[in-house]
């Protein structure tokens, strides 16, 4: 007797799947590189506050509370300091 082909393609195809899950689950577990300069600024609770601030507004003018707070913590981080940034 022969396997049926759709069983055997149906486990190949529910495997495919799985992987492709747990692939998923393994890049969101870390930070990209992008999220990692933002945490090592110490401010990205401030920073994710300002982005969601201007998601939901869409206008930076209204965020300027989130913006001070992001501000100040850049400040007491010493970021500028840390990344050579020059203030204009």
């Amino acid at each position: 007797m022969k396997p049926e082909p759709s069983t055997t393609t149906e486990t190949i195809e529910e495997k495919k799947e799985q992987w492709e899950e747990e692939a998923e689950e393994e890049e969101d577990d870390e930070p990209d590189e992008w999220d990692q300069r933002i945490i090592n600024t110490g401010c990205h609770k401030e920073n994710l506050k300002l982005q969601l601030c201007h998601a939901d507004t869409g206008d930076w003018r209204q965020c300027t509370k989130e913006l001070q707070a992001f501000k100040e913590c850049w400040d007491k981080n010493k970021n500028n300091e840390r990344t050579s940034t020059v203030d204009n």
